[in-house]
């Protein structure tokens, strides 16, 4: 059964930094490839960042330059590293694997507030 489990959300003031954690179970992690996404309530979910099994990443626009993804293949775990935060990242944050049949395995979200 693959799991996916977020954390590290919460409330920071703007020009702050969180990193947010994404620990799996129940997949090869080393061979996976991971992603970031958000939600704003009433608006699509965006992709954030995104992770390939050989280190590869990538980025929306929003973001680069401030977020980092990465991965420890020890731990199965993904992290997002989130500098000099905005109001506009306010989200909920899900963590995302999808496997080679094309499944999409999400975690539960976890919150992260911008506000002073």
């Amino acid at each position: 059964q693959v799991q996916l489990l977020e954390s590290g959300g919460g409330l920071v003031q703007p020009g702050g930094s969180l990193k947010l954690s994404c620990t799996t179970s129940g997949i090869i992690f080393r061979f996976a490839s991971m992603a970031w996404y958000r939600q704003v309530t009433g608006k699509q979910r965006e992709l954030v960042a995104a992770v390939t099994s050989g280190g590869s990443s990538n980025y929306a626009d929003s973001v680069k330059g401030r977020f980092t993804i990465s991965r420890d293949n020890a731990k199965n775990t993904v992290y997002l590293q989130m500098n000099s935060l905005k109001s506009e990242d306010t989200a909920v944050y899900y963590c995302s694997h999808t496997d080679v049949w094309g499944r999409a395995y999400w975690g539960q979200g976890t919150q992260v507030t911008v506000s002073s």
